[in-house]
């Protein structure tokens, strides 16, 4: 098997919404993964190296004009590849084979068939299973030297490969939990076809990210914007491991904190980890610049300049110890996606460590989880000794509750909305719902009223929204489906506790179509 230090397996993105979830599969298997564009030349990826490459799926079909392909050329480089869907057909197409519309369509869940020898990738599976197909058109010849060794009603050959060449394809997508067996054909082709070592694992990722920052900051000092979440918790870690006590933190109270967050970061993370803290109480700063705004991706950005602005003063105070050059930053792979980071992708939303920095910015960065997904992350975390309370810390924005109001901020709005998340949060724990639910959007609608009835008489007041949703990665989301009797409890607490409250609703849109945050 060959070495994987440093070599990614690349998947080739076609325009999949999954080609990311790919990615993070293979990772699963234990192998390093990198998502790059379908117009990367064979050239540009063999600079990089690969391991393996995988062919992702798409939204095209192979015959529409403009419709991207696979330069057959890639396929004389000796790097093993996998086909996945629109990425399989490509495949056969570009190695001879034979893509045709069947007139039979196969979206969902469809029955696989796999012949007595089921080949490397399908071999003991059982003969029947179900898998998650997306395809109108399907490959009815495979290319020469390859075996097929699987089939479905509308894809006579969903499933080859060609084990000498070390290549091999699948119809479906093994990449989503609707292919109960997705991610153990995937490691088959990892693993046996391309002969990969597995040695992606938690204390790798450590040492090779300690590594990549001693060699970026050198002798040089750090300072890293702690919020309290486990993003710039982790990273901060991993810096302090690397560069020791010429890392400083700075926590800002912004004042878009949810209640008791900065005593936990003051008390619980110093705690754990003995890092040198400076808190600077900008609040008012912050509310001042935020007066009148009301356009989300405007309060995004004035939020992160502002956080520049205050790391930057932070670093003049500290210029007697000496001189702070780089900026820590939980920058994840996700937030660079959401940003446009990624080639052909849209920008969704301005990320408050991606797409909200000033264009002077006066430090070089250092993001050591650029690479990573958070279920990576919150695993490098435990790897570091940091305690549970706070790796398993539910996400929270950098913005804070600044993208949780819809509307302009104000103190009183923030002191309602505080209120609000405190009683969520205190009824999801209690009812042990931490775990099952990837975080819990409270989201006060300032600019919404409606009538009540509280007290026997008439109230105008703001409907507050529940927001829960479960997710593994937050590419994609789906609304967790809380016991009623909780969010009764919920519900009725708040209206209750809250003054300016009087109705809770409860938003069930997964993602897509809808982000996870309002704004």
């Amino acid at each position: 098997m060959s070495d994987t230090s440093n070599r990614p397996v690349l998947v080739v993105d076609f325009g999949a919404q999954y080609a990311q979830l790919i990615a993070r599969r293979v990772r699963e298997a234990q192998v390093y993964s990198e998502v790059v564009p379908h117009t990367a030349t064979v050239s540009e990826i063999l600079d990089k190296n690969p391991l393996a490459i995988v062919l992702s799926g798409g939204p095209s079909s192979v015959y529409e004009e403009n419709a991207p392909q696979v330069d057959p050329k890639l396929f004389e480089t000796g790097v093993p590849v996998f086909g996945i869907c629109y990425g399989f057909q490509a495949m056969a197409r570009a190695l001879g084979g034979a893509v045709e519309q069947t007139g039979t369509r196969e979206y969902g869940r469809t029955d696989l068939s796999v012949p007595t020898e089921g080949g490397a990738l399908h071999q003991e599976l059982p003969a029947n299973h179900p898998v998650w197909m997306s395809h109108g058109d399907a490959v009815t010849k495979a290319p020469e030297g390859f075996t097929v060794t699987a089939t479905s009603e509308g894809a006579p050959v969903a499933a080859f490969e060609n084990r000498e060449r070390r290549f091999a394809g699948v119809q479906y997508h093994p990449e989503v939990h609707h292919s109960p067996h997705g991610q153990e054909v995937l490691r088959r082709f990892l693993h046996e076809i391309a002969g990969i070592r597995p040695q992606w694992t938690t204390s790798s990722i450590v040492d090779e990210q300690v590594t990549r920052i001693r060699e970026q900051i050198g002798d040089g000092k750090a300072i890293c914007g702690l919020s309290g979440g486990v993003d710039s918790a982790v990273a901060a870690a991993l810096v302090q491991r690397a560069i020791g006590d010429r890392l400083t933190c700075v926590f800002v109270d912004h004042g878009l904190l949810r209640s008791g967050e900065r005593a936990q970061v003051e008390r619980d993370y110093v705690a754990a980890t003995g890092i040198r803290l400076v808190t600077v109480d900008a609040r008012e700063r912050f509310l001042n610049a935020l007066a009148g705004v009301t356009d989300p991706e405007e309060k995004r950005k004035i939020i992160g300049r502002e956080f520049i602005r205050v790391f930057e003063q932070a670093e003049r105070d500290l210029k007697a110890e000496g001189d702070y050059k780089f900026l820590v930053q939980g920058t994840l792979y996700p937030d660079v996606v959401e940003s446009g980071g990624g080639a052909g992708t849209a920008n969704i939303k301005s990320h408050h460590n991606v797409g909200g920095l000033p264009d002077d910015l006066q430090f070089e960065l250092v993001e050591p989880l650029r690479a990573l997904f958070k279920d990576e992350v919150r695993r490098v975390g435990t790897e570091l000794g940091l305690p549970e309370t706070i790796v398993q810390r539910q996400p929270f924005p950098g913005p804070g509750l600044g993208i949780r109001i819809i509307g302009e901020v104000t103190q009183d709005r923030l002191d309602t909305l505080r209120q609000a998340d405190a009683i969520a949060r205190e009824e999801l724990t209690l009812a042990g719902l931490d775990r099952q639910i990837w975080q819990c959007p409270v989201v006060l609608l300032a600019d919404v009223r409606s009538v009540g009835v509280q007290g026997d008489g008439r109230t105008y007041g703001h409907p507050i929204v529940l927001r829960p949703v479960s997710s593994e990665d937050a590419m994609t989301a789906d609304w967790t489906r809380l016991p009623y009797e909780v969010l009764e409890r919920i519900s009725t607490r708040i209206t209750n506790e809250v003054a300016e409250v009087n109705r809770v609703v409860l938003d069930v849109t997964s993602k897509p179509p809808g982000t996870i945050e309002w704004e």
